[in-house]
């Protein structure tokens, strides 16, 4: 069984705003808040946001991202 997932504008947006705060393999508190709300500001978090935001905070927890000030 094959489970297609489906791409949203917002979910693009926050895709986005992620690789941007991702790049330098640090992100500050700033860029947090700026993932949070990118991913919120719809009123709806949708499956393709979930996703994304399950993999940022594994790339947090195994430190391939740091927090800090960015280099």
């Amino acid at each position: 069984m094959e489970v297609h997932m489906v791409v949203t504008k917002s979910g693009k947006k926050l895709a986005e705003v992620i690789q941007k705060a991702i790049a330098d393999s640090v992100m500050t508190m700033a860029e947090y808040e700026e993932i949070m709300s990118a991913a919120s500001q719809d009123g709806v978090i949708d499956n393709h946001e979930k996703a994304l935001l399950r993999e940022l905070n594994a790339m947090i927890a195994n430190k391939t991202i740091t927090f800090g000030k960015s280099p």
